[in-house]
């Protein structure tokens, strides 16, 4: 996939200590009274309206100073825009001041989570008052259904962590950069799962999807990392969450997984057997217990290969006697 270069890149912003600013913004406050106090005293005399206007006019710098008041807090960023000209981001944690009518954009620079196929449920109000008691809680998420290599109908989900890591791509280059995550995910866990078979082959050495979670995590989070780098984020980890075969399918599928099982298994005890058999008829031989004919060790090697690959026990039949 092409990378789409991006228009805006994050730049660094050392705004002013806003204690630094706020006695300068406290002194427009006590201009302002001492103005006014003035004017109260002189009130009778013609030099009031430069009294009021002055008093005004402090107040109204006073006011305005508080539009650039900001905090930065642990974990969180200000994008700065003035007049929808982006200044610069400030990611230092402190009290800060920046020019006044500036747009101050938050962006979380926490480590997030969330698994593919979730919801953001409503909010929990108080029906009385309409007072929001609880935000809406993410439920855990469902998985989606797509066609593995083999075409067979799969339910797979997949927990993706991730940082954004350049505010400025991801407010302007992005409509939604939180949306622009979430779908990118599961536009690349269908395309990720489309690619390889649920369980790979006896004559394949491809990675599967249930035998390779490791690596199919890797492949997800390298796919991720490239479809989210033109939105500033970075996929810290990616692994599969749950990864089952579709309901329609799954009663197939678990008998042909108790076949091959069953096949093993009997694969592993006729080679038991044969070792068996062959260990005996050896050691009587070489003991000299008995001497077999070709039809004496035909008819010994048949029962005992139906003695020991049984399903039931054998129940011996002992000559007590010669009639």
């Amino acid at each position: 996939m092409a990378e789409v270069s991006s228009k805006h890149s994050e730049q660094p912003l050392s705004p002013i200590n806003g204690w630094l600013v706020f006695p300068l913004h406290m002194s427009f406050a006590a201009g302002a009274f001492f103005l006014f106090a003035a004017a109260a005293d002189d009130f009778n005399r013609n030099e009031l309206v430069p009294f009021i206007v002055g008093g005004v006019l402090c107040v109204l710098a006073w006011l305005t100073c508080f539009l650039g008041y900001f905090i930065v807090a642990p974990g969180d960023s200000r994008a700065i825009l003035f007049f929808g000209k982006y200044c610069g981001t400030a990611r230092r944690v402190g009290f800060y001041w920046v020019k006044p009518f500036s747009s101050k954009r938050r962006v979380s620079l926490r480590v997030r989570t969330f698994e593919t196929g979730s919801s953001v449920g409503s909010d929990v109000t108080n029906p009385a008052t309409g007072q929001v008691l609880s935000k809406g809680v993410r439920t855990r998420g469902h998985p989606i259904k797509v066609n593995d290599r083999e075409g067979n109908p799969i339910e797979i989900a997949a927990v993706v962590v991730w940082q954004v890591i350049d505010t400025a791509q991801a407010l302007f280059d992005v409509d939604d950069y939180a949306g622009f995550v979430e779908i990118q995910a599961e536009s690349a866990l269908r395309n990720l799962a489309s690619q390889y078979h649920y369980d790979a082959p006896d004559d394949h050495d491809t990675p599967s999807l249930r035998g390779n979670t490791d690596v199919i995590g890797g492949k997800l989070r390298d796919e991720l990392h490239q479809r989210l780098a033109q939105a500033g984020v970075e996929v810290l980890e990616a692994r599969i969450s749950s990864l089952a075969y579709a309901p329609e399918i799954a009663a197939v599928m678990l008998r042909r997984q108790q076949a091959t099982a069953v096949v093993a298994a009997r694969t592993k005890i006729v080679e038991g057997a044969v070792g068996m058999v062959e260990m005996a008829l050896h050691q009587l031989e070489a003991r000299k217990i008995a001497s077999f004919s070709d039809a004496d060790r035909v008819r010994m090697v048949s029962n005992l290969l139906v003695v020991l690959c049984g399903e039931t026990n054998a129940q011996p039949v002992v000559k007590a006697g010669v009639n």
